[in-house]
């Protein structure tokens, strides 16, 4: 039973992505789509609990974030039941985008420990990291646009309410 079957508008930006999909940005995008991926999260994480106090000090929020998202996206996968653009698995929301919006989302809440000009660049790296990962799932065929800005939200609002654990556990 598909549920959420197309959102208007999602044909063409995705058409519109194809369209600047040059073999060196889809090159590119392949290495991007990698931050998204548990291979390289799973090690990001273990780097937050070492470079920030504030992320050892709440090491069981941002470990049960990174464990929380996968899980909340794909029991939303199964509950909303929209297919791939070119496959008939379950695609919405995004996993790739669902992660990396709610690991560089915490990033972008312990940077605020940093000072001033690397704060700037790890909170303006973070932002950019998640929006290359939803456009790499578009232009690598593995998602819809809405797919991935579900999954921005789903990891954002995940990334909100454990900064809210850890804040009230200050």
């Amino acid at each position: 039973m598909v549920v959420f079957p197309a959102v208007p508008g999602d044909g063409t930006v995705r058409a519109w992505l194809l369209g600047i999909a040059t073999p060196p940005v889809v090159r590119t995008l392949k290495v991007i789509n990698e931050a998204g991926s548990w291979k390289v999260l799973l090690p990001a994480s273990l780097l937050l609990f070492v470079a920030y106090p504030r992320g050892r000090r709440h090491w069981w929020v941002w470990g049960g974030l990174m464990i929380v998202a996968p899980i909340a996206e794909g029991l939303l996968k199964i509950l909303i039941g929209r297919p791939r653009p070119e496959d008939a698995s379950m695609g919405f929301p995004s996993g790739h985008a669902t992660a990396a919006a709610a690991y560089f989302g915490a990033l972008f809440y312990l940077a605020k420990t940093l000072p001033p000009p690397a704060r700037s660049l790890v909170r303006v790296g973070a932002v950019l990291t998640i929006v290359l990962v939803a456009m790499a799932r578009v232009i690598l065929r593995a998602h819809w646009p809405a797919d991935t800005l579900a999954g921005i939200a789903l990891g954002l609002a995940l990334a909100s309410i454990a900064v809210m654990v850890a804040e009230r556990e200050e």
